[in-house]
């Protein structure tokens, strides 16, 4: 499986408008973060957790010239606003776009994209396939391809990471639970969130995220949704364990 990270900012993204901060001037492109989503080639199959507002220009940036699902880990618009987007693929690959989530997201989408489900549709707008994803314990198959939901809270909110294979992915929380934390151990990569130094109503700060990661241990781990808080990844990087590293847009991992 090959993973690329499309984008590891938070809602934001980094520099922040009209932010003056030594991470938002920096001239490191690792310090450069889009919103937070990533790309799974696995199994022949190519398909992408989250499409945030920076979908389509991440998409052009990493040739992503075929797709074949869409997973979203929850309904806030920093992952769910590229959805328009997808018209490419459809244009191109002629089949609607299998898109998968729990029900309540789906109906948000429903809402927020009244016009891709209206009754009369104007041409040429996205076409979708919606598969809800009815267990937070329960695996499911995206495209023949094997996801275990995790569960999460993002503040009082549940979201959803999954496990695909020896690779975790949990973005947007400051919850893991007993069991979802058995359901990562084991993994050989395991993606967390880490926003900021300072503690966070609904997101892990790095050093709870490395504490997690610690005990359970995987052969690698990397940290994304990464404010402007965090600091400069050349800075950052240095003071963690060798295992763990931060992620940056454009990094591809081989599980």
């Amino acid at each position: 499986m090959e993973v690329t990270f499309l984008g590891t900012g938070t809602s934001q993204g980094v520099p922040v408008i009209g932010c003056s901060c030594v991470v938002c001037r920096s001239v490191d492109y690792r310090d450069k973060r889009l919103r937070v989503s990533v790309h799974l080639q696995v199994q022949g199959k190519s398909i992408i957790i989250d499409s945030g507002p920076d979908f389509r220009q991440q998409a052009l940036r990493e040739h992503i010239n075929h797709l074949d699902a869409l997973v979203f880990t929850h309904e806030h618009k920093d992952h769910t606003g590229g959805l328009d987007d997808i018209r490419a693929y459809n244009f191109r690959q002629q089949r609607d776009m299998p898109v998968h989530a729990e029900p309540r997201v789906l109906e948000q989408l429903k809402r927020e994209y009244e016009y891709i489900f209206a009754e009369r549709k104007y041409p040429g707008i996205p076409q979708v396939e919606l598969h809800p994803i009815l267990s937070d314990t329960d695996s499911f198959r995206v495209e023949g391809v094997e996801f275990q939901p995790i569960r999460a809270l993002h503040y009082k909110l549940p979201v959803l990471g999954f496990r695909v294979e020896g690779f975790t992915y949990v973005t947007d929380a400051n919850h893991l639970g007993a069991e979802a934390l058995e359901q990562m151990r084991g993994s050989e990569v395991i993606v967390l969130n880490a926003l900021r130094h300072e503690k966070h109503i609904s997101h892990f700060t790095l050093q709870e995220a490395v504490d997690i990661l610690e005990d359970l241990a995987p052969r690698r781990a990397y940290l994304t949704h990464i404010s402007h808080q965090l600091g400069r990844q050349r800075e950052i990087e240095a003071t963690l364990p060798d295992f763990i590293r931060l992620a940056y847009d454009g990094l591809r991992v081989t599980v």
